[in-house]
């Protein structure tokens, strides 16, 4: 990039940050300001360096249906930090009709002659605030439909997916912004290997364009399907932003095969005590000039510290299982281990008045080898007044037991075929696909498949449908009989084989993602008759959308961006002002 001194009116200012999760822990009486104080220092961060925008890679939200007093501050910050004066120094060229097409007001929010936008922020949803329900919204269309946040990346079809960029130019700088909301990563690998995604391009000078694309789906593989390869992404992208991963990565790293550069910038709260979250957090200023690029990291000061560490006790050298007191041994140990990790943030605590008092301590004990556990709760209670997480400093854990010869289908111990380790961070989908490749040998779900199950439970779980996983069952139950009686099967040795052949037809298809889709319509539709709301006749019929070192920082150049008229780039709703799309 050129040198700070050097003119400006071509370089976009761009502050990037993903998953936020505002509301997070917000009635814990020790963290739950956590998330809103690190929101407002980002905020301000946006506008200390006065930037063109602000880009976040969804999960703004912690919760699906935020709380009033979430969306309340969400919104007072956002009011607070921008909305002003400021004039906007870059121009949108795409239709934007197609760009924000989730609202009844399709254009972005510094062109609306109402509103007084001085930092405008453009935001994909995540899995944890994906649209539902049968208008397919999410707490996003409320920040739009305010005018305090412009939501792109959605997705109307399940069958074929169109990413349409939004175009922007500053000066001789011209960006193409691409987006796409969270998708279950299942499908959208299905999608991307079926050749049904597509990244649509502006037919002229395509080779002037930076392409930033911004996505929130598993980067770490969870099983063979249950991420999304890099190299399923275009190659003419430059930057790809990088959501839903909550370890902080945000120097890029550029991918050899596609030849883009990937920036994982990370959770600014923790949501679990996993080693991923312990890395420091930061959030990027990213320049972007012609097709050169630069970002800078910038630490986040208002994060609560977090140091986890593990103790594996068969390694010893003080003691083995049958050292006599050997319990008392092993909790010294680790009052001594979480004592040298508070006395470790203190130090780095100091000459930082930001950084809350009181930090997360995880210390994972593997007591392998024939040692015992001692009482966690008397443990915690030496240090209820120095952590911020007293009820879980500890967790003890197994090995991996080795699998052997099930003889006893009937009571055989379950617990021992799962990877005995901690699940921190793991979603409720994964746990349910874990326990069933675990013990696919011994349990096998005979009318369902594993993804419709983990799909039911995570609605029962994170959106609280507690007839979800009933109806499913009910459904696919009805289905199956149905099935059944059209193939006139009679023994029972045909009906275990045609109901297994049956299932295992529909696994991964568009199919059974209908049947998912329509089995928590029901439980839906359910809900409101029992809650004496009138439902629409054909709600049954409505499919709901289903729902998580940079290169050399130069010093920030001031922008000089006066307070006076509201001369803004094209605040006019000039739409189609290029001929747009090339597939």
């Amino acid at each position: 990039l050129a040198h700070p001194g050097s003119n400006l009116t071509d370089t976009f200012k761009i502050l990037i940050a993903t998953d936020i999760h505002l509301g997070y822990l917000e009635k814990d009486a020790i963290r739950g300001n956590d998330s809103f104080n690190t929101l407002d220092e980002i905020l301000k961060c946006a506008k200390t360096n006065q930037v063109d925008f602000i880009l976040l890679g969804g999960d703004l939200f912690h919760e699906n249906k935020p709380s009033r007093r979430c969306l309340h501050s969400c919104i007072t910050m956002l009011r607070r930090y921008c909305m002003g004066d400021t004039p906007i120094n870059f121009n949108i060229l795409s239709d934007q009709t197609v760009n924000f097409n989730t609202t009844q007001f399709p254009w972005v929010n510094y062109q609306d002659e109402n509103l007084n936008i001085s930092i405008p922020a453009f935001s994909i949803h995540g899995n944890h605030d994906d649209p539902t329900g049968a208008e397919g919204l999410c707490a996003l269309d409320l920040l739009s439909a305010s005018g305090l946040v412009n939501h792109f990346g959605h997705s109307q079809s399940v069958e074929r997916i169109e990413i349409s960029p939004i175009l922007m130019q500053k000066g001789n700088t011209k960006l193409a912004l691409f987006g796409l909301g969270s998708i279950p990563d299942e499908r959208l690998y299905r999608m991307f290997v079926n050749n049904q995604v597509t990244m649509l391009r502006p037919k002229e000078d395509q080779d002037e364009w930076f392409n930033l694309f911004t996505i929130h789906q598993n980067r770490s593989k969870h099983g063979p399907t249950n991420y999304i390869p890099e190299q399923f992404l275009d190659e003419f992208i430059d930057l790809v932003v990088w959501g839903h991963e909550h370890e902080c990565l945000i120097a890029p790293t550029r991918n050899e095969q596609q030849l883009f550069y990937v920036t994982q910038p990370g959770s600014s709260v923790a949501t679990s005590l996993s080693p991923g979250e312990a890395a420091k957090k930061h959030i990027g200023l990213l320049r972007v000039k012609g097709r050169k690029m630069n970002l800078q990291k910038i630490p986040l000061k208002t994060v609560r510290q977090f140091f986890i560490q593990d103790v594996v006790l068969d390694d010893q050298d003080h003691f083995t299982a049958d050292t006599p007191q050997v319990t008392k041994k092993v909790e010294d140990l680790c009052y001594a281990k979480v004592t040298e990790m508070l006395d470790e943030a203190e130090r780095e605590r100091l000459g930082c008045p930001l950084t809350p008092e009181k930090p997360l301590i995880r210390l994972r004990v593997d007591y392998t080898g024939g040692f015992d556990t001692f009482n966690t709760s008397r443990f915690s209670q030496k240090f209820v007044d120095r952590v911020a997480n007293p009820k879980d400093i500890i967790h003890f854990l197994r090995r991996r037991e080795q699998k052997g010869d099930i003889k006893d289908e009937v009571n055989v111990d379950y617990g021992k075929l799962l990877k005995n380790t901690a699940v921190e961070g793991l979603r409720v989908e994964d746990l349910v696909k874990q326990y069933f490749e675990a013990t696919e040998q011994t349990v096998q779900l005979s009318l369902l498949t594993e993804h419709g199950m983990g799909k039911a439970i995570q609605e029962f779980v994170d959106k609280d449908e507690k007839d979800a996983i009933e109806e499913l069952i009910t459904y696919q139950l009805e289905k199956t009989q149905r099935h059944l009686e059209a193939r006139g099967v009679i023994t029972e040795q045909d009906i275990d084989t045609e109901v297994r052949r049956f299932r295992d037809s529909k696994k991964n298809t568009t199919e059974e993602e209908n049947e998912i889709k329509e089995a928590i319509n029901r439980a839906k539709a359910h809900r409101l008759e029992h809650g004496n709301v009138p439902v629409d006749s054909d709600i049954s019929n409505e499919l709901a959308l289903d729902s998580d070192e940079g290169s050399a920082p130069f010093a920030p150049p001031t922008r000089g961006r006066g307070r006076g008229g509201r001369g803004r780039g094209g605040r006019g709703r000039g739409r189609g002002e290029l001929s747009y799309y090339l597939s």
